[in-house]
């Protein structure tokens, strides 16, 4: 390597690294350290500034959200030193489709970017950019490899029954039960604090059997003088987690990964969290848990009041009475009253719309009922499997087609990998630009099917969450088919109010009713 003993002298900004908290306490960055000054010494340069990022991931932080990186552009553009140095390219960064093109912005503004182990990084040639290129999209894969055997060992040792959290849940305490670690570290594990214990039970009690949400229960804890083991007052949201962690039926859960029952960590009995998931489903199905409570059990002579959207123009149907008086021949008043459903954006013109305008209520409400009955009906008959598993069908294949284009992507990246050999040696078919074009490509597609499969990944678990809610909710259904048909007016309008999202209603009184469980029943009589 050629020194510049001969050359100006150089201002050499220095940039260190280490991507996780642990290897802070660590040699890490004063092993940088040392290595970049040697090289700044032996390179005849003057050292002008230092930067060291502690516990900031490469792969996960993007550059503009980092200070040191941001603050080194800003030195770039004011001239205060010429050369960025590092021990290793990839403590710039690992994002591929990112990070080169900060080592570029770097040259472009005339500042030598230089790595202890690698050399200098330049752009003579489009060849300089593919390698540029691949020398991030390398480092991109070793992290991305890394969080995924680092995911795989968490869900492992879930499976295992080991706990892998830092902190214990309330009801729970941490103790060295004798797992030790690397250097002889001691390993803690879980044991059930029994005085906590009986406060996790209260809750769930409460919940069920008192009918308390979860703001009454933050109010009810924070009234005994306990607090959170982060000594904060307690709050919906902490007691919600109570509510939905399986960890108090003896169960460690890491994403869908779940252990076997550990009875010594066992809190809930296994039916009593159904009946608390059953609960948490219901209020949360279509509104808040303060609105569900404001008003479930609010009666109304409008069966269907705030259930009905215009199929048209989308606007809510409001209720309205026409009162009919008229003076019989013995002189008596007789009254009849007429209830009525009607787009108020139609019948004031406030909106286009072709909709009907007015629906009378008692025969819009007696083919909900009897479409309501024929669903029942159904339910009662038709097996939980067959109820459920169209609902994820349509997720499962999309996902499926994901996989598929993602491996074919990654069929061809990896041949376009292969040609780069065949380009430096002048052998290839493909010029450098094109083929650093190409690879770059290759690599957005990729990451946007593996986003796009991530976010679909996760819409299926929680659809299959949701899943496990609904099969709670049969027997409730199967109950409700027995009895809607003969119940009274009020009672089918408490069914109605959790069993229904909405109801779209269109020309004639067809309609469609958008159900909780995912069903869309319809209507096409005139």
């Amino acid at each position: 390597m050629q020194t510049s003993s001969n050359q100006e002298m150089k201002r050499v900004c220095c940039l260190y690294r280490v991507s996780t908290k642990g290897q802070v306490g660590k040699d890490d960055i004063p092993m940088q350290k040392a290595a970049c000054r040697e090289f700044i010494e032996a390179q005849g340069w003057t050292l002008a500034n230092e930067f060291s990022e502690k516990g900031v991931s490469g792969y996960k932080v993007s550059a503009q959200n980092r200070d040191a990186i941001q603050e080194i552009q800003r030195d770039a553009i004011a001239g205060k030193f010429d050369v960025l140095l590092v021990f290793m390219f990839d403590r710039i960064g690992r994002i591929d489709d990112e990070t080169p093109f900060v080592v570029e912005w770097f040259v472009a503004h005339g500042i030598e970017v230089w790595s202890v182990i690698e050399g200098e990084q330049r752009f003579d040639s489009h060849v300089d950019k593919l390698t540029n290129y691949i020398r991030y999209w390398q480092a991109s894969g070793e992290s991305l490899k890394t969080s995924q055997r680092i995911k795989a060992k968490l869900e492992q040792m879930t499976r295992d029954g080991i706990y892998t959290g830092r902190t214990a849940p309330y009801g729970y305490c941490l103790v060295h039960k004798g797992r030790m670690g690397k250097k002889n570290r001691k390993l803690l594990d879980l044991e059930i604090d029994p005085h906590e214990a009986g406060l996790v039970c209260q809750i769930f009690e409460k919940t069920i059997y008192e009918g308390y949400g979860s703001h009454r229960l933050a109010e009810w804890v924070n009234d005994q003088g306990v607090l959170t083991h982060n000594g904060s007052k307690w709050q919906s949201n902490a007691i919600l987690r109570i509510l939905k962690n399986e960890l108090y039926i003896g169960r460690y859960v890491s994403g869908e990964v779940r252990s076997n029952l550990i009875p010594e960590l066992q809190i809930i009995s296994e039916t009593l969290f159904a009946q608390a998931q059953k609960i948490l489903s219901a209020r949360s199905t279509s509104q808040t848990e303060k609105q569900e409570q404001s008003t479930a059990f609010r009666i109304s002579e409008y069966l269907l009041s705030g259930k009905l959207i215009c199929a048209d123009c989308g606007g809510r149907l409001t209720t309205t009475t026409h009162v009919d008086r008229y003076e019989k021949q013995d002189g008596t008043i007789s009254v009849n009253k007429t209830r009525r459903y009607v787009c108020y954006h139609n019948t004031r013109s406030l909106r286009e719309c072709n909709g009907q305008g007015s629906y009378k209520a008692e025969k819009l409400e007696s083919a909900v009922i009897e479409t309501l009955i024929e669903f029942f009906q159904q339910v009662h008959v038709s097996p939980q499997d067959k109820l459920l598993e169209w609902q994820m069908r349509s997720k499962r294949k999309r996902l499926d087609q994901h996989k598929l284009t993602m491996q074919n992507l990654w069929h061809e990246l990896d041949s376009l990998k292969a040609e780069v050999v065949n380009v430096l040696m002048g052998n290839s078919k493909f010029s450098a630009e094109l083929l650093n074009r190409l690879i770059a490509e290759k690599g957005m597609q990729i990451q946007q099917e593996t986003t796009q499969a991530d976010m679909l990944r996760e819409e299926l678990s929680d659809q299959q969450t949701a899943m496990k809610s609904i099969v709670n909710r049969l027997a409730q259904f199967e109950g409700w088919a027995k009895e809607f048909e003969l119940c009274s007016p009020e009672r089918k309008q408490v069914i109605i109010l959790h069993l229904v999202n909405r109801i779209e209603v269109g020309r004639g009184y067809t309609f469609q009713l958008h159900l909780n469980t995912g069903y869309i029943l319809g209507s096409n009589e005139k």
